[in-house]
């Protein structure tokens, strides 16, 4: 098995998609709605202005992982002079691939990715699942969120 990483494109949507709504299956989320269309337009608009990010792991044509990372600006505080801020979701790897280090490869790409487009922080609001991925990258709890500070 070898694992290819490489950014998420408009030609990838589709299936990030279907893997965003598995991870939401998994972690529970009641599915009453066709959450596709809002999905496809959200990550559409943002990877369009650059304010969206994600990393994907295949393993030859199958998509097994994914990241993602919403590049957001707040009034700049003193833990984050910039304002800008990395919001972390859809890291999720297929359950056939855990406990292979895929999740802490994606993990530390798209961090990469915040550093290098200037934010001061990365947070996320973590499932019960993800909490030691989290805490073992250095991410620390901050009140409901872990944050990663740079």
């Amino acid at each position: 098995m070898e694992i290819k990483y490489r950014l998420l494109t408009e030609t990838d949507v589709d299936r990030f998609i279907e893997m965003r709504i598995g991870q939401l299956r998994e972690e529970g989320a009641t599915e009453d709605i066709d959450l596709r269309p809002a999905l496809r337009d959200y990550y559409e608009r943002h990877l369009a202005d650059d304010t969206f990010v994600s990393w994907l792991a295949f393993d030859g044509d199958r998509l097994i992982g994914t990241s993602g990372m919403s590049i957001v600006e707040k009034p700049p505080y003193f833990s984050c002079p910039s304002g800008r801020i990395g919001l972390l979701s859809s890291m999720f790897t297929d359950k056939d691939y855990r406990r292979r280090g895929i999740a802490r490869e994606l993990l530390s790409r798209v961090v990469n990715e915040a550093k290098e487009r200037g934010c001061g922080c990365v947070q996320i609001t973590a499932s019960d699942m993800g909490v030691l991925l989290y805490t073992d990258f250095g991410f620390r709890k901050n009140g409901n969120f872990m944050q990663y500070t740079f």
